[in-house]
């Protein structure tokens, strides 16, 4: 349960216009320091806000305020909520502003490859995502997978390095327990966040050309590459450049024929 009323600078401000309470007194209460509430007393601060009245909102009893006001060392208490108890400690991923949303798959994708002993609870908890996004960007089976560079996300401001160290030490802890702590070769591949930063991006491959990676053309491209064996007799030269004598006779006779042909016709 909070120990401030909600609106505390609004309640402030109620409380200096329609109580004779102390600035100490009105600073305890509301989480402010004596000068800032002397200064909503002045005017100077909170200019424009209208008065938050903690007795109708159920904040604060009558009962209490009259005896802080005829004491004035007494402290006010705010009004026990039994539906509050325990509200703070309500389980579930972290809220995260809407202009970093767009961020956490980049830092799922580092905490994934730079710390793969955590599981994706700690993950969730860190970054505030689901489980389905960090199964996709595992299996690299996430729509948005090929333009993904690793960022960490203590930079980015998901998440601080306290909490970050905390979980990796809490998830060898574990794997420690289980038998299954970090090799030193696996320890090694860690780099910090000053080097991550530093990093070129990991090539990609353009979209048009994805699944080509393992396209093969069959048996008939092996055929094609296999040179043919030549079963020709080259031991002799002449043999090879030169016809046979009785080929060049046989032409030399069908010359002499054609003349005499073209003679008779003439």
């Amino acid at each position: 349960m909070s120990d401030k009323p909600i609106m505390a600078k609004a309640t402030a401000v109620w409380l200096c216009d329609n109580t004779t309470l102390t600035f100490q007194q009105i600073a305890d209460f509301c989480g402010l320091h004596p000068l800032e509430v002397q200064g909503i007393a002045d005017g100077d601060v909170a200019t424009g806000v209208k008065g938050f009245d903690p007795i109708a909102n159920n904040q604060l009893t009558s009962e209490e305020l009259e005896r802080a006001t005829a004491d004035p060392s007494h402290k006010l208490k705010l009004k026990f909520n039994a539906a509050a108890q325990g509200e703070e400690k309500r389980r579930g991923p972290r809220y995260t502003p809407l202009s970093k949303r767009q961020d956490r798959p980049a830092s799922i994708y580092w905490l994934v490859k730079f710390h793969p002993e955590l599981e994706d609870s700690q993950i969730s908890k860190l970054v505030g995502t689901t489980k389905p996004t960090i199964q996709a960007i595992r299996e690299r089976t996430h729509w948005n997978i090929n333009n993904l560079d690793p960022i960490d996300p203590v930079a980015l401001g998901l998440c601080k390095q306290s909490e970050l160290d905390a979980a990796v030490q809490k998830a060898n802890a574990k794997r420690a327990r289980e038998g299954t702590a970090m090799s030193d070769d696996e320890r090694r591949k860690l780099v910090s966040t000053q080097n991550s930063l530093g990093m070129a991006p990991e090539p990609k491959m353009p979209s048009s050309m994805a699944g080509l990676e393992t396209f093969t053309l069959g048996d008939t491209a092996v055929a094609e590459e296999e040179e043919v064996e030549d079963k020709r007799d080259i031991r002799d030269a002449e043999s090879f450049f030169n016809l046979p004598e009785d080929v060049d006779a046989t032409n030399d006779d069908e010359d002499d024929d054609d003349d005499e042909d073209k003679r008779r016709k003439r």
